[in-house]
């Protein structure tokens, strides 16, 4: 069964640092991209943040790009996201979500099967 679980999220101020953490179980994470996800107050979710199987290549958002990074253990089953000059925009419910990685680079949460819980992370001063 597959499982993910988030963790790390908290309030901070603007120009701070976060990093959220999503663990895995029930796949091998080298078959299977994961994506951290972020759901603003009356938006919808969005991808913000990739990174593939095996190769580990990564993906950002423009929003986020140069601000964030993905990375992954797999020792650890675990895949981060480093959050560093947050702004208050960054706030949101951030989820991870995972599926069979095929090669094709997918933004859309409708491309992904599974989903933690998400974590929510607050920048205001």
């Amino acid at each position: 069964q597959v499982q993910l679980v988030e963790s790390g999220g908290g309030l901070v101020q603007p120009g701070d640092s976060l990093r959220l953490s999503c663990a895995a179980s029930g796949f091998t994470l080298d078959r299977y991209v994961l994506g951290w996800f972020r759901q603003a107050p009356g938006k919808e979710r969005e991808g913000i943040s990739l990174i593939t199987g095996r190769d580990r290549r990564t993906f950002y958002a423009g929003s986020v790009k140069g601000r964030f990074t993905i990375s992954r253990d797999n020792a650890k089953d675990t895949v981060y996201l480093q959050m560093n000059s947050l702004k208050p925009e960054d706030t949101g419910v951030y989820y991870c979500g995972t599926r069979p990685w095929d090669g094709i680079v997918t933004w859309g949460v409708n491309g992904y099967d599974n989903w933690g819980q998400g974590t929510q992370v607050t920048v205001s001063s």
